[in-house]
């Protein structure tokens, strides 16, 4: 069998349970605890989990409810999303001295191709090893490394390399794991087939009635096979994986392909005026981003999720890209209004994507507008463009909450959407929440 050339020298670095390392830090206190990060609140999701609480089956994207029924005993901190932002930016900055090929997969991890710097830094482990110390010398945190020839054996090695949280104890890891060239195969094919990318709950159903457990069952049946039961692309990508080949490049400027945000609500939402105030919310978020990166959207996304967990999305494509709160608003406010709240919206979210240089054109019929939601015409401003480059050296100079929509000021100030500050559910009810729901 074919050996994989040499080629590359690839690196995955991925911080061990980082939201929950970061708490630690300022909370030295609940060191060897099981401590768990993510929505507080009755709808809250986990974002991290440290490996005493994994002990007990808790994992990130759990229901905090049922994280809290597994281990009753795990102390529940709210996330910090600008804080982890801070340390990302750290821990990339020390990752870049190393390699300018650097590509971000998250917050808390990356690819890096060292092949360049072999010369000047030694090995792949060695890399891997000075990356660990200077990792827990300026940040006081921890990571794990994979070291292998390509990007999907590196993912794994990482993997490998991480402590394992198990009944009788966390087990520490090996910190770097390097799959060595000539051995990809017998690291590779001992481990269950859902290892591979790809491999979702339908395709894993699919291999498991052709008795596929492992990745080398499904390597041994073959391409022709694995084509003709999962289609040509799925099955040709399987068997490449399976093999140990991955040819992707570790991509240093990843194109940037939507922008959004989106919010899981304390309790449901059934009047159309309290779904206006967020996406009123949701849209200048969404319009403030856009900006920041130069960019106008052509299509703009609405998402409604119900009580009962179903999810509808609806889509608009303008004539031109807009960057405004005004314009996402006049787009997506209409597909609201024709949706019916009356089952109880648990989840509202605005997206914008199909980017391009911002431009809103102008017409006469800007001049007096229907409002699709409030059922009646309303004047409105023909051009945001120069208000909204206002509103953005506000909050340069003063910060995010200084201004903002008029709907979002309450009693207790501006309620605001903030960058991740919602992605794990509610943590309590809003400051000022909307009216009363049947």
């Amino acid at each position: 069998m074919t050996q994989i050339a040499p080629c590359r020298t690839i690196l995955h670095v991925d911080m061990d349970a980082f939201y929950v390392s970061v708490e630690l830090r300022r909370r030295p206190d609940l060191r060897g605890q099981p401590v768990v990060v993510g929505g507080t609140g009755p709808r809250g999701v986990v974002a991290a989990a440290s490996y005493e609480a994994r002990r007990y089956g808790v994992y990130s994207a759990m229901p905090g409810s049922v994280a809290r029924r597994l281990c009753p005993t795990a102390v529940f901190l709210p996330g910090d999303h600008e804080l982890y932002s801070r340390v990302s930016k750290q821990l990339h900055e020390i990752l870049h001295e190393a390699t300018p090929f650097v590509e971000p997969l998250a917050l808390d991890e990356a690819f890096l191709d060292v092949t360049g710097a072999l010369r000047l830094l030694g090995e792949g482990v060695a890399i891997g090893r000075h990356l660990r110390e200077r990792v827990a010398t300026e940040l006081d945190l921890s990571c794990s490394v994979g070291v292998a020839p390509n990007k999907f054996l590196a993912k794994l090695a990482s993997v490998a390399a991480k402590p394992k949280a198990t009944p009788e104890g966390v087990i520490p890891g090996a910190g770097v794991f390097e799959v060595v060239v000539g051995s990809e195969l017998k690291f590779l094919h001992p481990l269950p087939v859902q290892a591979l990318w790809g491999v979702g709950p339908a395709t894993l159903e699919r291999l498991q009635r052709l008795g596929v457990k492992t990745v080398g069952d499904l390597n041994a049946l073959g391409e022709s096979a694995l084509v003709a039961a999962l289609g040509r692309s799925s099955g040709r990508h399987l068997f490449a994986l399976s093999a140990g080949r991955d040819e992707r490049p570790v991509e240093t400027d990843r194109t940037m392909k939507s922008i959004g945000h989106e919010e899981t609500f304390a309790r449901d939402l059934y009047d159309p005026a309290d779904l206006r105030t967020e996406l009123v919310r949701l849209s200048d978020a969404v319009a403030s981003r856009l900006r920041g990166a130069g960019v106008g959207a052509r299509t703009l996304t609405l998402k409604v999720r119900f009580c009962g967990f179903t999810t509808i999305t609806r889509s608009t494509t303008l004539a031109s890209p807009v960057a405004t709160a005004a314009a996402i608003i006049g787009a997506v406010a209409p597909l609201l209004a024709n949706i019916d709240p009356a089952p109880g919206v648990r989840l509202v979210g605005v997206h914008a994507s199909n980017f391009g240089e911002p431009v809103e054109q102008l017409c006469f019929d800007d001049l007096f507008a229907p409002d699709p939601v409030a059922g009646r015409s309303q004047p409105v401003a023909t051009d945001w463009t120069e208000a909204s480059q206002a509103i953005d050296a506000i909050r340069r100079r003063f910060g995010e909450t200084a201004i903002g929509p008029a709907s979002t000021v309450g009693k207790r100030g501006m309620r605001l959407v903030q960058r991740g500050a919602q992605q794990w559910g509610p943590d309590h009810e809003p400051a000022d929440p909307p009216g009363p729901s049947r």
